[in-house]
């Protein structure tokens, strides 16, 4: 009588249930793999190099197991032994969302990041080993025009491999803003869907309403107010603000409300910064407030600190929580950030795709 490993059984059950699975790279804390769950899709593993993600995306997408690893050291069976993925999978989604530091216009060393620089193409061979049914990719504005850019070798690969390209309508990009699609953030991303099987993909459509900050963190039963360096202990709310210096809550004092920037201190020898004398046409958001009825600036990871952009809050004298920036960047309200590092969960944070985008695309790809 044959054998069958356990890699044969799970793959004949899983050629017969028809339901769309996913393998998320670079996953982070999970803000993709989330949204795809809530768009129906089991989400297999997620991988990424960072250990201290590991719980967060284990206890808050239930049934994807955390893969720690280097993609650049991953073996390319690695997924068939350990979880009897198969090849030419028509029901399967490779997602690839690699670290973006390398081509963001953000002011950053380049040389600290330039090994992150050509992740995608890494990703691109474990899609030539297992050509799964669907691609989808989120990355920085800058992918697209910055002149050592990735991006078209990788877009070359996936026609070579059966994807398709714009013109035959089986691969679709573009930069989008994801205020534009419920997310109340005024953040542009590159974001591509590519299939190899026999159909048209588009990206998701846009929404009649852009959501502002105070529909998102202006209710007060679910965020109190607090101060700044005040820290919420229970992890399901994680409503915790990074403590500041007297002198810069001084200075958010002296800040208007809703909107207002560091120019209306400008003159005071005491509170203006050095670096910003004479330079009041640049980065005037730093140490600015929110604006109430906006989206808010793009949540970055250094969303905590109100000099890394406009993140001091509309009306109270402090930065963001961590709540509110998960809320801002769309995490469900009980999405939990097993950490007690305010600046660990900040990075989880922004580095993750908004989940509300992400299940507009596994519904598009689920439809």
């Amino acid at each position: 009588m044959q054998k069958h490993t356990f890699s044969d059984i799970i793959s004949s059950i899983k050629l017969e249930d028809n339901i769309l699975r996913a393998i998320d790279f670079f996953c982070g804390g999970g803000g993709m793999t989330n949204g795809l769950i809530q768009a129906g899709i089991e989400v297999i593993a997620g991988v990424d190099l960072d250990p201290e993600a590991k719980e967060t995306y284990e206890y808050n997408n239930h049934g994807a197991t955390f893969v720690n690893a280097d993609i650049t050291k991953l073996p390319l069976e690695y997924f068939k032994n350990e979880f009897g993925v198969q090849c030419n999978d028509d029901e399967m989604i490779f997602v690839g969302c690699s670290p973006c530091q390398f081509y963001s216009i953000i002011r950053s060393s380049k040389e600290k990041s330039r090994k992150t620089k050509d992740l995608l193409l890494y990703f691109e061979k474990f899609i030539e080993y297992y050509r799964p049914g669907y691609i989808l990719v989120e990355n920085v504005p800058g992918i697209m025009s910055n002149k050592e850019t990735i991006l078209n070798d990788f877009l070359a690969k996936l026609d070579e491999l059966g994807y398709g390209n714009k013109e035959n309508g089986r691969c679709v990009y573009d930069v989008v803003n994801m205020k534009n699609y419920g997310i109340p953030q005024n953040r542009r991303r590159f974001s591509l869907i590519a299939t190899r099987l026999d159909r048209k993909v588009h990206l998701p459509e846009t929404e009649n309403h852009i959501y502002t900050v105070r529909e998102t963190i202006g209710n007060q039963n679910l965020f109190p107010p607090i101060s700044a360096g005040e820290l919420d202990f229970n992890i399901a709310r994680f409503h915790s603000a990074k403590k500041l210096s007297d002198l810069n809550i001084t200075r958010l004092e002296n800040t208007p409300e809703d909107g207002g920037t560091r120019l209306s201190y400008k003159d005071n020898k005491d509170l203006v910064q050095r670096c910003y004398i004479g330079h009041d046409k640049s980065f005037t958001d730093v140490y600015g407030r929110l604006y109430w009825d906006s989206p808010s600036p793009t949540i970055t990871t250094k969303f905590l600190s109100i000099s890394n952009g406009r993140f001091g809050h509309p009306a109270q004298n402090r930065g963001l929580s961590i709540r509110e920036g998960a809320t801002l960047q769309s995490f469900p309200f009980n999405y939990q950030f097993k950490t007690k590092s305010l600046l660990t969960a900040a990075r989880l944070i922004g580095n993750a795709v908004p989940p509300k985008f992400a299940r507009k695309i596994g519904e598009l790809i689920n439809e």
